[in-house]
């Protein structure tokens, strides 16, 4: 079994880190951290052969956790855990060791194909000596598997995504509907649903029932503020 360590600075999210790692056969979580202090106490600890590390702490950068990780003769391997599309830090994640990256919001099937890849890497690495160059290209390959597109499902793009997330941010607590999003954004209504109910299920939105004089209730959206590190918008309004 793969020991792993969540360090996620919200509690909803990292019980959803922690319910997808057990879901992966070969994977077991030993320990949860809320903080980049308390994810090195950890690691000294206790035995940890993996750490999906978020980059947003409350007390330092997740780079700095890995750097510091690094410095004191910790091997474990990381699979870095962000919402930043910054290139600058997926080079500084990998210039300090990092295994792998996971780009919020990402889905269960995105985090199984990381894990497995990392299982027959770990596998590989067992098996004896690398003699030849197809053996180590083989090796890295393993965790470079291809996966679907920013871990998103099929019908889900990239940009339409961060464009319903910026315009459900900016209403802030007032809540929207999908036809109000959907007017706003020039789509339509079904449209506007899936990509509110994808960020619902990845917890990054709440569904309320909104009330009228008359009729059913409509189902209204706002964006989980406590679901972005530090309690604010993702930066640039956007979701990486």
């Amino acid at each position: 079994m793969i020991r792993t360590l969540i360090v996620e600075d919200d509690p909803i999210a990292a019980a959803a880190h922690a319910s997808y790692v057990g879901r992966v056969r070969g994977f077991e979580v030993v320990g949860s951290a809320g903080s980049g202090a308390e994810a090195l106490r950890l690691l000294d600890s206790r035995t940890v052969e993996l750490v999906l590390l978020d980059v947003h702490l409350p007390d330092t950068s997740g780079l700095e956790v890995l750097r510091r990780m690094r410095a004191a003769g910790h091997t474990t391997d990381v699979i870095m855990v962000t919402r930043a599309r910054d290139l600058a830090v997926v080079q500084a994640a990998i210039s300090f060791g990092a295994t792998q990256y996971l780009v919020k919001p990402f889905t269960f099937s995105a985090v199984r194909t990381k894990l497995e890849g990392f299982l027959e890497y770990r596998s590989r690495l067992g098996a004896g000596p690398m003699v030849a160059q197809e053996d180590v290209d083989g090796l890295f390959h393993t965790l470079r598997a291809p996966a679907p597109a920013g871990g998103l499902p099929k019908g889900v793009s990239r940009e339409s995504l961060d464009a319903v997330a910026r315009r459900l941010a900016a209403a802030g607590d007032t809540g929207l509907t999908a036809a109000e999003v959907a007017e706003g954004l020039g789509a339509s209504r079904v449209t506007a649903r899936r990509y509110l109910e994808y960020l619902a299920e990845a917890g990054l939105a709440e569904r309320h029932s909104r009330y009228g004089s008359t009729g059913r209730p409509q189902v209204e959206y706002r964006w989980r503020a406590a679901g972005v590190p530090g309690g604010r918008a993702a930066p640039g309004g956007a979701v990486p």
